[in-house]
């Protein structure tokens, strides 16, 4: 099993900046591919970005490309998502999920989840 924890999550103004961290227990996290979603209220939750277990390779929706930023510290056992340029668009709960199947945006592939972390952006 994994457990995964969101935090830093809260409410910033337009153009400001917020960094998400998710801390990992459990099953050997250096082997996990990890990936960041969000939903919105009353939308289906989605695909933000992923990072592979090496950290070698990263992936963005086009959504959050160019503002956002994945990376994880396998020696914290801890994801991170830097997001720059917020927009009152990307308001959300916020969920790092893990895999150990393969890179992907998929969210059917990740088969455990955090509780999620609220971030509101204001206009």
């Amino acid at each position: 099993q994994v457990q995964l924890v969101e935090s830093g999550g809260g409410l910033v103004q337009a153009g400001d900046s917020l960094r998400l961290s998710c801390a990992a227990s459990g099953r050997t996290f250096s082997n996990q591919h990890m990936g960041w979603f969000r939903q919105a209220p009353g939308k289906e939750r989605e695909f933000a970005a992923s990072i592979s277990w090496s950290g070698q390779r990263t992936y963005y929706a086009d959504s959050v490309k160019g503002r956002f930023t994945i990376s994880r510290d396998n020696a914290k056992n801890t994801v991170y998502l830097q997001m720059n340029s917020l927009k009152p668009e990307d308001t959300a709960v916020y969920y790092c999920a893990s895999t150990p199947v393969g890179f992907t945006s998929r969210p059917g592939a990740y088969d455990y989840w955090g509780q999620g972390t609220q971030v509101t952006v204001s206009s």
